[in-house]
């Protein structure tokens, strides 16, 4: 009879079935954990699949785009220049064992209406003539082919500018006229 006191003091339910809720229990928390494994999955699943195909329709199904559009207004434009070209024929021999002729006719680009190279230009243009009759007479037939006119360009320009002239300085220098004759 106590053992029936003690089911009723408690509520009436029987002890010995404790162990049966806890099993369910841990059911049910297992059951609750793959539920939420299984949406985390399938979240990211769903998340890779919309990643790829955004890429894929941006990248027009994978071609790459090589070629940059551009507009007129962001187009370097090159520089205009005034260009002396009073400098006479330079006729001179190259320093090879067998001397081959050279006959060079060369304009000098200034900035445009830049008045003070156009005058220091005419000046010294018996210095400039002198320099280039040098110059030339220094080189070898081969450093004169036309492969290495750019070469020549630069270092007359930047000998001009450095050695003759003070107060302005020339942007370019062009061949209007070069025959080089071997003998």
């Amino acid at each position: 009879m106590a053992d029936e006191n003690a089911a009723d003091d408690l509520g009436g339910e029987d002890l010995g079935g404790g162990t049966a809720t806890k099993n369910s229990g841990a059911k049910g928390a297992f059951t609750q954990l793959l539920k939420f494994i299984l949406i985390g999955i399938a979240a990211v699943i769903l998340i890779v699949t919309i990643v790829v195909i955004t890429t894929i329709v941006l990248n027009k199904g994978g071609r790459s785009q090589t070629v940059i559009p551009y507009s007129e207004e962001y187009t370097v434009q090159r520089e205009t220049y005034d260009w002396y070209t009073s400098l006479d024929q330079i006729r001179t021999s190259t320093s090879d064992p067998v001397p081959a002729s050279v006959s060079v006719t060369i304009a000098l680009g200034y900035k445009k209406d830049d008045k003070a190279a156009s005058a220091e230009i005419t000046a010294r243009r018996i210095e400039i003539i002198d320099f280039l009759r040098r110059f030339f007479s220094e080189k070898l037939a081969v450093e004169l082919r036309p492969q290495n006119e750019e070469v020549l360009r630069q270092q007359i320009r930047d000998q001009i500018n450095d050695d003759i002239l003070s107060s302005s300085r020339i942007r370019d220098v062009r061949f209007t006229a070069k025959d080089i004759v071997q003998q």
